[in-house]
């Protein structure tokens, strides 16, 4: 199961979304959350869903609100009654709150040890947890009670963020950040200094004075009370240029500084003088999988690699370059990044790629080695020490990407569909599922950018549901919206609706949802897909293994195997039934609609 409450509360089980009626069903929800075992008696509740005027049937209502969560979260929800109130023990369940307490804790000591690259992205991947307000869509009450704290926690960690990148020499990247979060806090004195430090480290002087006199104006219009001795001491540095200086510049961590570079003199080809930084930006409009991008930063920061793997189109690309924007600053030796298919959809060799790396490195063409083995020695040698980010996007298999893994201190993240990927030792592998409905709707208003979505929700969310909630789909329909000013989004969302021309309109230029679940279907096996053929006409709404035994005529074992490989390949999703020692499975929407466009008939979903 996987709880948020770090903006919209909602809750998943088994990667589906939980349907929840409208705040009070989210306050009950929350509420038992942030509890964290401890019961919540009846009263508390009611005053968290009614204020102190409760109606009549509250006590009806709240046991009504009770029961539908019990039933909708399935039988391990961990929530009982005990004695006049509810508890829900969730277990190990991923719950947002917790891992961002965690990984703020962690990087608040990181911190104070002077080991400021881990306390930058340790931070920074707490504060990517957070998609908006904290309990949006719960009663005032609860946010009253809850939400005062939950803000400071946020803030605690912001301040203790920039702190971490002050000290690493980035004040020019902090200085937008901070001038808005002072705007909105503006009597936060912490918030307020970093502010002056970033911009007096960035030569304006005269504007860290600037935002110092609004704070004493503001303190003492709203408090009566003048700047604190830290922000006047601060005032006086400036005055004198006596701010000090970054205290790690140039360094993964003060502790443990970088040994120099190793590699080929500048002027002996290659790319001389240059630190490689060869990743592609990440989408500007990026939305949802907070937690995924938490398990990845979690994985990279204590030594692991991670293999993001999913269907077509459900955005690995993004979230790998996503969380490797958030953790640049802890390798800063570099970021290497490689497409490991042709635009052709073949797959790239080890061999071709570790020349594009070690180019980039700094080896002149004519000293390539000549073979593989060799040019991942010297791949290796050059990262020997380094600190080194690589993503290899959509790789074929392990044998692919075994190669091209730098060791040693440098970090990887992997991304692709084929299930041999996950036999890489050492890694922590990621299936993102689709994104939740107001993901989806939030991704689709950002591309869309007109207001379109907002003004009609309801056919957003109908759009959502025709794309699957898979966020390539989601992108090309909101692109469509944009360069269509003319369309309403129930236009589209009409447009979309028949089965037979829903693949013709998600696509629009090089972006085609039909050429990326096609590519994941013709790289079947033929005896694989031979069997698929077969399966998906039986024309069952799901099927189980011991199903699928009986209608192919083959053994349990054989069937499990067809069904893994087809799940593997994700042209199928499989799911458990409580009580069903059976598991379940079934195409998705729009591979349905794909097998039936070539001439198969479809599993219906």
């Amino acid at each position: 199961m996987h709880f948020t409450v770090l903006g919209t509360v909602s809750a998943q089980v088994e990667g589906h979304a939980v349907a929840l009626d409208g705040s009070k069903q989210r306050t009950v929800l929350a509420a038992l959350l942030l509890a964290r075992g401890r019961v919540m008696t009846d009263e508390r509740l009611t005053t968290l869903l009614w204020g102190w005027e409760p109606p009549a049937s509250s006590t009806n209502q709240l046991y009504t609100y009770v029961s539908r969560l019990r039933t909708r979260l399935g039988v391990r929800n961990g929530l009982e009654r005990v004695g006049s109130g509810y508890r829900m023990d969730i277990g190990d369940a991923d719950f947002d709150w917790d891992a961002f307490r965690r990984l703020a804790d962690t990087g608040r000591a990181d911190l104070a040890a002077g080991r400021y690259e881990d306390a930058e992205s340790g931070l920074a991947a707490a504060l990517a947890l957070w998609r908006g307000p904290a309990l949006t869509d719960v009663t005032a009450q609860l946010t009253a009670a809850e939400g005062p704290r939950m803000e400071e926690a946020r803030l605690g960690a912001l301040e203790d963020h920039t702190e971490a990148a002050l000290a690493l020499g980035r004040h020019a990247d902090t200085v937008p950040t901070l001038t808005r979060q002072v705007g909105r806090h503006a009597v936060r004195e912490r918030l307020r200094g970093q502010l002056m430090t970033a911009l007096f480290r960035c030569g304006r002087q005269a504007d860290a004075l600037a935002v110092y006199e609004e704070g004493r104006r503001v303190l003492a219009e709203e408090l009566g009370i003048d700047p604190g001795p830290e922000l006047r001491t601060l005032r006086q540095s400036v005055l004198t240029g006596t701010v000090p200086a970054p205290r790690a510049p140039g360094h993964t961590n003060a502790v443990l500084p970088l040994p120099p570079p190793v590699g080929p003199p500048a002027g002996r080809g290659g790319w001389p003088g240059l630190v490689p930084a060869l990743l592609p930006a990440a989408p500007g409009d990026f939305t949802g999988r907070e937690e995924e991008t938490a398990e990845i930063l979690a994985a990279l920061r204590t030594g692991r690699d991670a293999v993001v793997t999913g269907a077509p189109g459900i955005g690995k690309t993004a979230l790998a370059l996503r969380a490797a924007q958030l953790c640049r600053g802890a390798f800063p030796d570099g970021q290497l990044y490689a497409d490991l298919r042709t635009p052709a959809g073949a797959a790239r060799t080890p061999y071709e790629v570790l020349g594009w790396f070690l180019r980039a490195l700094g080896t002149e063409p004519a000293r390539l080695p000549d073979g593989l083995d060799e040019r991942v020695q010297l791949y290796r040698t050059l990262l020997s020490g380094r600190r080194v980010l690589v993503v290899l996007d959509d790789a074929d298999d392990d044998d692919q990407v075994r190669p091209l893994l730098p060791g040693g201190d440098s970090r990887t993240v992997v991304t692709g569909t084929r299930p041999p990927l996950a036999s890489l030792a050492g890694t922590r592998l990621l299936r993102p599922a689709p994104l939740t409905p107001p993901q989806a709707l939030a991704l689709l208003a950002s591309v869309e950018g007109a207001g379109r979505i907002a003004r009609d929700p309801r056919s957003g969310a109908r759009i959502a549901e025709f794309c699957d909630r898979l966020p390539l789909a989601l992108r090309i329909a909101g692109a469509r919206l944009a360069a269509r000013p003319q369309w309403t989004a129930a236009h589209l969302a009409a447009r979309l609706e028949p089965e037979g021309r829903r693949l013709d309109e998600l696509r629009l230029g090089s972006l085609d949802v039909r050429a990326a679940l096609t590519r994941a279907v013709d790289r079947l096996p033929p005896d694989v897909r031979g069997a698929f053929d077969a399966l998906v006409g039986t024309g069952r709404t799901r099927v189980t293994v011991a199903e699928v035994a009986g209608s192919l005529g083959t053994g349990t074992e054989e069937a499990e195997a067809l069904l893994d490989h087809l799940t593997d390949a994700c042209l199928l999703e499989g799911w458990s039934v409580a009580g069903d020692p059976w598991s379940h499975y079934r195409c998705t929407p729009l591979v349905r609609l794909l097998v039936r466009e070539r001439g198969r008939p479809a599993l219906v979903a």
